[in-house]
C-alpha cells in the first residue's frame, strides 16, 4: 500500500524494541464517580490494577494497556469527569514505577484528550483510541473522530512522543453512516489523520477479529497493525503472522471473563502458544 502519511512504519518497534508484540490489558475495577462504584477504597483499587499488570508482566507480556472497563455504562467524551483522568493517572503511575515495560492509556468511551492527559502524567508510551477519524453509532450514541481536536492538545502538551494507535472499523457499534466508504477507506483515513498504529478487533469485547478483515486492513495502510480484541491461545499464531501486535485481555482473566483477575496459568500458556512467531528475546 503506498504511503498516504509521512509518519513511519516503525511505532511498535520503537516502542517495544521488538517486531512483534504482546500487550496484556488492565481493566480498572468501576473508579470514583461511575455508575458501579461502591465506595472501594483507592489502594484497593491501586492493588488490583497492580496485581494485574505483576501477572501480565511476570507471564512474559511485553507491554500494557490500561483502561477504564469497569466504568460501564461509558460517558461520552465531553461528559467524563475530572476524577476519573486523575484517578487513572494514578494507577498508570504506579504502574510505570513498578514495571519497567511500555504503558498505553485508554479512557473509555473514545476519550483521546483525557488520554493524552493520563499518558503524558504517567509517562505512558501510547493511547488507544477508537474512533480517531469519522464517525459511528455507539452504545453510547452518536460518536465522531476527534483526531484534530486532539493532536492540538497533544501539540499544547510538547507530547509528541505519545504515540496513538486508532481502531478500524470499531467494535461495539454500527457504521450505517459509513457504510457506503470501504473498510479498506476508513483505514487509509486512520493515516491520514496522524495515527500511528492501525487496530482491528472483532464486533465486541472478546469476540475474535476476523481473518480476512485483518488482512484487509493490514493490505490497506503503511502502519504497523494490531489486532484488539479475541486473541486466544488458540488463534494467536495465525494472528500474529498477519500483525505486528496483539492487545488482550479476556482469554488472560480467570474464566476468560474480562471483569476477573488476571490468571497467572492462563498468561503462561498464551505467551508459550505465540512463541513460534515471537523472535527471542
Amino acid at each position: 500500500m503506498a504511503q498516504i502519511s509521512d509518519i513511519p512504519r516503525n511505532a511498535i518497534h520503537q516502542i517495544f524494541g521488538r517486531r512483534k508484540a504482546l500487550i496484556g490489558m488492565i481493566h480498572c475495577p468501576p473508579l470514583p464517580g461511575a455508575p458501579r462504584y461502591r465506595g472501594t477504597p483507592r489502594d484497593d483499587i491501586l492493588s488490583a490494577c497492580l496485581r494485574d499488570a505483576e501477572r501480565l508482566v511476570a507471564g512474559g507480556m511485553h507491554g500494557l494497556l490500561v483502561e477504564n472497563h469497569g466504568d460501564i455504562p461509558f460517558s461520552k467524551p465531553e461528559d467524563i469527569g475530572p476524577e476519573t483522568a486523575a484517578f487513572l493517572a494514578v494507577i498508570a503511575d504506579r504502574i510505570a514505577r513498578e514495571f519497567d515495560l511500555p504503558l498505553g492509556i485508554n479512557v473509555l468511551a473514545n476519550a483521546p484528550i483525557p488520554a493524552f492527559a493520563v499518558a503524558a502524567a504517567s509517562g505512558a508510551s501510547f493511547i488507544r483510541v477508537n474512533q480517531w477519524a469519522n464517525a459511528y453509532v455507539a452504545n453510547e450514541g452518536f460518536m465522531e473522530g476527534r483526531a484534530a481536536e486532539a493532536l492540538r492538545y497533544r501539540s499544547n502538551l510538547r507530547a509528541e512522543g505519545i504515540r496513538v494507535f486508532a481502531d478500524s472499523h470499531v467494535k461495539h457499534g454500527s457504521h450505517a453512516i459509513t457504510a457506503d466508504r470501504s473498510i479498506t477507506e476508513l483505514t487509509r483515513d486512520l493515516a491520514f489523520f496522524d495515527a500511528d498504529a492501525v487496530i482491528a478487533t472483532g464486533n465486541r469485547t472478546g469476540d475474535s477479529a476476523d481473518l480476512s478483515e485483518i488482512e484487509t486492513i493490514r493490505d490497506a495502510t503503511h502502519l504497523p497493525v494490531l489486532v484488539g480484541s479475541g486473541v486466544t491461545p488458540g488463534n494467536v499464531v495465525p494472528i500474529l503472522e498477519r500483525v505486528d501486535a496483539v492487545i488482550v485481555a479476556s482469554s488472560l482473566k480467570d474464566g476468560g471473563v474480562w471483569w476477573n483477575p488476571v490468571d497467572p496459568d492462563r498468561v503462561a500458556a498464551f505467551v508459550a502458544a505465540a512463541q513460534p512467531v515471537l523472535e527471542p528475546s
